[in-house]
């Protein structure tokens, strides 16, 4: 019999033993590959262990075949792809076997044993070992060399130390692979349905707004103020016209906002009998304003919940100031207005919040799902023995934020 030449005697102490383990380990550090993992594997088996002959075997569950992912040998490929990997069905060889029971083998005389299969050679001894964790069998490691009796015992038991290694490095990728994955999918589950609830708010007239536009156009009409009912239909009409046009579009004419927020804010002011009114100041002259592009019925929402508020809460000598002013990828909208006795927080305007869209919503799921960086702040002063509020809202310029990304 040919002398045995391994790199691994039996009388191999046990520093030695631990070192090899240790550097399995510390190669492995780091791989989130499984792939990458099973070559480095196979590769140290070659030159840590003195073997000449290393094949990595996964199971397919659902073909119940082995397949053969990383080799190292006379016929190792140079780029780490299998042209051809070998398939074995589970149970069949003595690889096959080893998938089945879990169990580790080793075979001194391959001549003996009527489950070997031939590869690329015939080779006299076989040691092959299950990559498993707990009760789950991931692959096996299948060595061959063309001695009898080459592999011993201590073989068997590092091999099976670094299979062990390789077993817990796969369940960890494979874990983090599977957490990343319902990450992505709640991630997306989230983004949709935030897309469909932004969608939702901006796409929808206040339900209460059109029942009561639709009231006093009846009211108007009951009364004999035909010209007066004409108005506020022609002026809804826009209204309306405007907000089909703009239904799953994200972004609107700066000037056409303007315009729809002056045909909403002159509804509001003959229903309510001209109990407040408003004053829109925008440079008509600025290049940029007439081409600017913002986000669509921000500035309505904000002054549907102000309006409502204010006629709730009895505001009376109301006076709206909206000023509107554009430099490069911002618009500004700076509003002011009495708020004496205006508490949306208090349990006095339940029905407000109730049945309100809220503002600053809107804007969140904007800012996330659109990642617009909106901008708003609200203040409050004391003038003449009046409380006033003070809102910023800050819009991207979309015209030239688009453009920008070009």
């Amino acid at each position: 019999m040919p002398q045995n030449t391994n790199q691994l005697p039996d009388n191999v102490n046990a520093d030695q033993f631990e070192n090899i383990l240790i550097y399995f380990s510390k190669s492995l550090m780091g791989m989130e590959n499984e792939e990458d993992i099973l070559w480095d594997v196979a590769k140290n088996c070659i030159s840590k262990l003195g073997f000449v002959d290393c094949v990595i075997y996964l199971v397919d569950p659902g073909q119940k075949m082995l397949i053969q992912k990383a080799a190292y040998g006379p016929k190792s490929p140079k780029d780490q792809t299998l042209y051809n990997p070998v398939k074995i069905a589970v149970g069949e060889g003595i690889t096959g076997s080893v998938a089945t029971t879990g169990s580790p083998e080793l075979i001194l005389d391959t001549t003996k044993d009527s489950r070997y299969i031939v590869d690329d050679d015939f080779r006299h001894s076989e040691i092959c070992v299950p990559i498993k964790y707990e009760n789950e069998i991931y692959g096996v490691i299948d060595c061959e060399h063309p001695e009898k009796g080459f592999f011993t015992d201590r073989h068997l038991k590092m091999l099976s130390a670094i299979a062990s290694i390789c077993a817990i490095k796969i369940r960890s990728v494979r874990t983090n692979r599977q957490l990343l994955e319902k990450q992505r999918k709640l991630i997306e589950v989230r983004e949709e349905i935030l897309e469909l609830k932004l969608k939702t708010l901006s796409s929808q007239l206040n339900p209460h707004f059109v029942f009561n536009a639709l009231n006093a156009i009846q009211y108007f009409i009951t009364s004999q103020n035909t010209k007066l009912a004409l108005d506020y239909f022609s002026t809804f009409s826009k209204l309306v016209r405007f907000y089909l046009k703009q239904i799953g579009q994200d972004s609107a004419s700066l000037y056409n906002e303007v315009d729809m927020l002056n045909w909403y804010l002159k509804l509001q002011k003959l229903r309510y009998d001209d109990s407040f009114d408003y004053t829109i100041s925008m440079e008509k002259n600025n290049i940029i304003s007439k081409e600017a592009y913002i986000p669509p019925f921000v500035i309505l929402m904000l002054f549907e919940n102000i309006v409502e508020q204010s006629i709730i809460n009895g505001v009376t000598d109301q006076h709206f100031k909206i000023g509107i002013k554009t430099i490069k990828n911002k618009v500004t909208f700076d509003v002011e207005y009495h708020c004496k006795g205006m508490d949306s927080e208090s349990t006095d305007n339940h029905w407000y919040r109730k049945n309100m869209i809220n503002w600053k919503e809107q804007i969140e799921l904007l800012n996330t799902v659109k990642g617009y960086q909106i901008f708003h702040e609200t203040t409050s002063s004391f003038n003449n023995g009046t409380d006033i509020k003070h809102i910023v809202l800050q819009l991207p310029n979309l015209a030239i934020s688009e453009n920008a990304m070009d």
